[in-house]
């Protein structure tokens, strides 16, 4: 099956039922308005919108999507990219673009003029689809873009130097286009974080994207009366591949435009979302305004709320024994992937294993794992190795990159580049990212635990630790700290906290800054390496 003949599924057999609705509940940012179809709230002076779509039209906007793509030339294998913000007529783009035969790339909104450029780039787009917060970004590149022969702008007051999409597609026809598409067939570029350079493309198949759909559905049982909630951006492998469980159940979902922990708990309560995917810092937003005042779970509606689920980081224990303190019904699911193993499922706690928070699972629907050494041999249990994955959601290869793709993709395994290791039970911990490896005076220092047994102090907010060059052991562990709003604490104390680790993982310099985390929730390592690495070369004399 092709995750297009899903949409027309439900398009038949639930037409007429709502599948997707928007909600902004702040239009203060006046330029996060895209469209101006929105429907006002009733007596909410503030602003609050919503906007509802059915499965039927839903399948409509998607077909003429594609017929337009189709008319104005675009083949079976073309690019067409994505540069919007989360909104209602995302995904329709999206699947109309599949159903066009072209493959969809979507492109992070927070991408500068030179990153947009270089991924239109590397990915060969011919088509660009944009919306009115990237109009500066967009002009200053698109003489700069030759290869782009169309661009289509999504809103009000069109530039001078683009289409626009809403009255095209509105021209064209709402049949389906039947175009005809195999599973083998490429069919997404998705982009990886970045983190460590140049985001690099992502290739997968039509084959890959059903993987994760039926990976979702397995691990979270979505069923017709469940509605799940969307924060995440949808230009990311994570919600997107979540929302699938939706769209093979026919249910319904809710995109919120904004992450307030009052607006979260609101759209729980008022829209009866039962399933809500959450990112490190937001699940620990929420509980922070719970335990200070600013939100009063005695004035919502939340007992149709059954499952909260974390992804796209490790997740520290501390955190899940703090929600289940004050959520106890809810089931509980950790998700591990990543891009180039489609997003999410590769690897999953399961809720029947929350005895097990810490880990980030076992093996996903169909998938498999093993921990290597540097030479990909499996390491013996209870060792930390390199976890590699395999299974029916493995990325087709680095698109244009041929030596990156040998780099990870060997004989049907991906190397994930995260160190961890496998208890006695065959549930996997994470320890850290290979490159954020530690190695101070021979010992090596895995960040993720040292940030797991800081988060558990009462001050603490979020945390990033970090390697800083030392003349004498090479390097020390450097902890970046958070601390919760109007909360004091010194270094001393902190150190003093520390004194329960052992000594060689304790860290030696305590900063109190922000933790910078990028849309996906992952902390941004390599901004705190350049902010503090060269400025702050200590010579230690700390014994190890």
């Amino acid at each position: 099956m092709i995750i297009t003949e899903l949409l027309s599924r439900n398009a038949e057999l639930y037409g007429s039922e709502i599948c997707l609705t928007e909600i902004n509940l702040d239009l203060q940012d006046s330029h996060n308005v895209i469209w101006k179809e929105y429907e006002l709230v009733e007596n909410n002076p503030a602003g609050e919108y919503r906007r509802d779509m059915t499965w039927r039209v839903f399948d409509e906007k998607a077909n003429r999507m594609a017929n337009l793509l189709i008319k104005r030339g675009i083949k079976r294998g073309d690019k067409v990219a994505i540069l919007l913000m989360n909104c209602l007529e995302w995904l329709p783009i999206y699947f109309g673009i599949l159903k066009a035969g072209a493959l969809a790339v979507p492109l992070n909104f927070r991408y500068t003029e030179d990153e947009i450029k270089y991924c239109l780039d590397l990915s060969e787009a011919s088509v660009l689809i944009f919306g009115p917060e990237f109009i500066g970004r967009v002009e200053s590149i698109y003489d700069k873009i030759p290869q782009v022969k169309m661009l289509l702008f999504a809103g009000e007051d069109r530039p001078s130097f683009a289409e626009n999409y809403d009255r095209l597609t509105a021209n064209c026809s709402s049949e389906d286009p039947r175009v005809e598409i195999f599973e083998g067939d490429d069919a997404v570029i998705y982009f990886s974080s970045g983190t460590t350079g140049r985001p690099k493309a992502i290739l997968h198949t039509h084959s890959s994207l059903m993987s994760a759909v039926y990976t979702e559905y397995e691990h979270h049982r979505q069923t017709l009366d469940d509605n799940f909630l969307c924060i995440p951006p949808l230009y990311h492998t994570g919600a997107k591949m979540h929302w699938f469980g939706s769209l093979m159940a026919g249910s319904k979902a809710v995109l919120l435009r904004g992450v307030r922990p009052e607006w979260i708990i609101k759209t729980v309560s008022e829209e009866k979302i039962t399933i809500v995917w959450l990112l490190v810092p937001w699940a620990q937003d929420i509980l922070d305004a719970i335990e200070s005042g600013s939100i009063n779970l005695e004035d919502y509606d939340l007992a149709q709320w059954r499952l909260m689920h974390i992804g796209a980081q490790p997740v520290p224990p501390s955190l899940i024994r703090r929600w289940k303190k004050y959520f106890p019904h809810h089931d509980y699911d950790t998700n591990y992937g990543l891009s180039e193993s489609i997003g999410p499922g590769c690897v999953h706690l399961g809720v029947e294993n929350i005895h097990k928070v810490g880990a980030i699972g076992v093996p996903g629907h169909k998938w498999q794992i093993r921990i290597t050494d540097e030479n990909g041999v499996p390491v013996e249990q209870g060792q930390v190795g390199e976890l590699t994955v395999s299974g029916p959601g493995l990325m087709k290869c680095y698109y244009n990159d041929p030596e990156a793709t040998e780099a990870v993709l060997k004989d049907g395994w991906l190397f994930t580049g995260d160190m961890a290791r496998m208890d006695e039970d065959g549930f996997v911990y994470l320890v850290d990212r290979k490159k954020d490896v530690i190695i101070s005076g021979g010992e090596n220092i895995y960040p993720v635990q040292v940030e797991d047994f800081l988060r558990s102090h009462d001050a603490i907010k979020d945390v990033a630790v970090i390697g800083l060059p030392d003349r004498r052991v090479g390097e020390i562990a450097a902890a970046i700290i958070e601390l919760k709003p109007g909360v004091e604490c010194t270094e001393e104390e902190i150190s003093a906290f520390c004194n329960a680790m052992p000594r060689y993982k304790r860290p030696r310099k305590i900063i109190f800054d922000s933790v910078p985390r990028n849309p996906t929730g992952k902390i941004e390592k390599p901004r705190l390496r350049e902010k503090y690495g060269a400025d702050h070369i200590v010579a230690t004399q700390i014994e190890i």
